[in-house]
């Protein structure tokens, strides 16, 4: 099947075209037919399916012309990187068609945002939570939307954007279409989808917890951190294929160890993108990264879940995740779009219990592969990783001398006692006789 036969007309194709766009993905093909009959659609997919074509290709197709530049179609992401990303995508898609489209994520001076809806707009695409800050204050008009589009809503549950998410329900119009794109259909996305859709129709594409064909899994066991700091060295040093790779880590601590410890051996070629780095920095990272100008990028779970790279040779799960789903998340930023991809983990012995529960979850065994040859097996502990006893061991090495008390009784004057006094017990005690008032005249 190519584009061609999903009925789309001459400037959605031309676009197309420009993109060397040729063929849809499954959930793409699968989603176009049932999203063109306006039925509330969720839709179940990996990342990296290309399920933002799923949902922009047909609300498009179906695009008329008006002089009104009111939002018509309001689609929430949970990060601002997924939001600028899907604001082009969509300019890119719209290039040949009068389509106005605009972004808006917390961060980021809201009057600027509010400048943009007063001048119009036809797509508004945004996180939850500035998407209610906007609706709020009425610079956003949410009396016109057609389609509403919930993208990785999965994700936004996780965030803790479920007020945001309900409210901004409760506020657009009854009538209107419904479209949900998640990776995991957990019971709060059920709950949802209960309480504000109407008879869904659900569409499957790789479904959750299965292996990507496309991706190559393997794993190396490793004893410990700095351990795997020398194999994440070593692999990067020897394997040119690794040319695009994504580093996930569990936290955003220690992505700044991993970085702090590789980048200086691989100068200028290794970014570090989490949430606690400035807007434009993480901006300024995910460009290099794109462009080739970074070869690795480390990334803690949640800003990943917010980014549409291309071309990601590689994924290395620096850390076995403890949550099995969020395994499937990082290893679909590899394989996209039909391409093959690589995944590799490093598993530590503390580490078998999470390893089991996705083995369990996708029914299918990582392979392990012996060490390269040539690995420094390290015995250095961090302090994470230390028994309780070495840790006291440590500890007492350090040990602070006890010294004598440290306060003294307070004086009478200055304990506060809980105690109610009346007015005149209160000018007693400070004229030392009762004072009463003098009588109205």
């Amino acid at each position: 099947m190519t584009f061609e036969d999903l009925n789309l007309n001459k400037p959605l194709l031309n676009a197309l075209a420009d993109l060397k766009y040729t063929k849809p993905t499954t959930i793409q093909h699968k989603a176009f037919p049932v999203v063109m009959s306006g039925r509330d659609v969720v839709g179940i997919a990996q990342t990296g399916t290309g399920k933002t074509l799923s949902y922009l290709l047909p609300a498009l197709r179906q695009w008329e012309f008006s002089k009104d530049a009111v939002p018509r179609i309001l689609v929430m992401v949970p990060t601002r990187e997924l939001v600028t990303q899907v604001v082009e995508t969509a300019e890119l898609l719209s290039k040949y068609m009068s389509v106005k489209v605009v972004g808006v994520y917390g961060g980021t001076n809201i009057k600027t945002q509010m400048a943009a809806l007063y001048g119009g707009a036809d797509i508004v695409v945004g996180t939850p939570g500035r998407i209610f800050d906007l609706a709020l204050n009425g610079s956003l008009k949410m009396k016109s939307i057609k389609k509403l589009v919930i993208d990785e809503v999965d994700e936004m549950l996780s965030l803790g954007f479920r007020y945001q998410l309900t409210n901004i329900l409760t506020l657009l119009p009854q009538k209107r279409q419904n479209l949900m794109f998640s990776a995991t259909l957990t019971d709060e996305v059920e709950a949802l989808i209960n309480d504000f859709f109407n008879a869904p129709e659900k569409i499957e594409a790789a479904p959750a917890g299965s292996p990507l064909e496309n991706i190559t899994q393997t794993a190396y066991e490793v004893p410990n951190f700095n351990t795997k700091i020398n194999l994440l060295d070593m692999l990067l040093s020897s394997d040119a294929e690794m040319k695009k790779v994504l580093v996930f880590t569990a936290t955003k601590k220690m992505a700044d160890d991993v970085y702090e410890l590789i980048a200086p051996k691989f100068e200028g070629k290794i970014g570090v993108i989490h949430s606690n780095k400035s807007q434009n920095n993480r901006f300024d990272t995910v460009e290099k990264f794109q462009d080739g100008s970074y070869r690795a990028l480390i990334a803690t779970d949640i800003i990943a879940r917010g980014l549409d790279i291309s071309e990601v040779s590689h994924v290395i799960n620096f850390d076995v995740p403890d949550v099995p789903e969020s395994y499937i998340h990082r290893i679909g930023r590899t394989g996209r779009a039909d391409k093959k991809g690589i995944s590799i983990t490093f598993a530590s012995p503390r580490e078998d219990e999470f390893r089991t529960a996705i083995e369990s979850l996708m029914k299918f065994k990582i392979p392990v592969i012996p060490n390269p040859e040539g690995l420094e097996i390290s015995d250095v502990l961090t302090r994470d990783e230390m028994p309780n006893n070495e840790t006291r061991n440590i500890q007492d090495k350090f040990k602070i001398p006890e010294l004598g008390v440290a306060f003294h009784e307070k004086k009478a004057k200055n304990k506060k006692v809980n105690m109610h006094m009346t007015r005149a017990e209160k000018l007693k005690l400070k004229y030392g006789k009762p004072k009463k008032r003098k009588p109205k005249k």
